[in-house]
């Protein structure tokens, strides 16, 4: 049954972690999202030849959970890099899961010290 709602098998460990950067950062690489979310990653797959074999095996999972993620409509791919790194961000129904994941409010995320002052007048 798992299989069926999450074809590429993401857990959903790995989910939340998409959830939770992208909630923050609003757009990133899956190699960002790995750093962030999973920075013990950084440390497996060291036999592998090249740096982007060793990038490929540490992101897997996260890109596997962005794909389920594309799949609920959840997340999508929007644009790229200079380097070609597709970047990723959430859809609105997106940024509502991931308001549940960070436990707080979907509107209004700015940080108090750039809250937006309500007009009125100045004294």
């Amino acid at each position: 049954m798992a299989r069926e709602t999450n074809p590429a098998g993401s857990t959903n460990s790995f989910r939340g972690d998409v959830l939770r950067v992208l909630g923050v950062l609003k757009v990133a690489t899956a190699d960002q999202i790995q750093r962030i979310g999973a920075p013990h990653l950084n440390h497996r797959h060291t036999e592998k030849k090249t740096p982007s074999e060793r990038k490929q095996a540490r992101t897997a999972s996260h890109t596997g959970a962005l794909s389920d993620l594309r799949k609920h409509h959840l997340a999508e791919n929007g644009g790229s890099t200079t380097t070609g790194e597709t970047l990723r961000n959430l859809t609105p129904k997106g940024l509502e899961s991931a308001s549940v994941e960070l436990r707080r409010p979907a509107g209004g995320w700015a940080p108090p010290s750039v809250a937006r002052v309500p007009p009125g007048p100045r004294t």
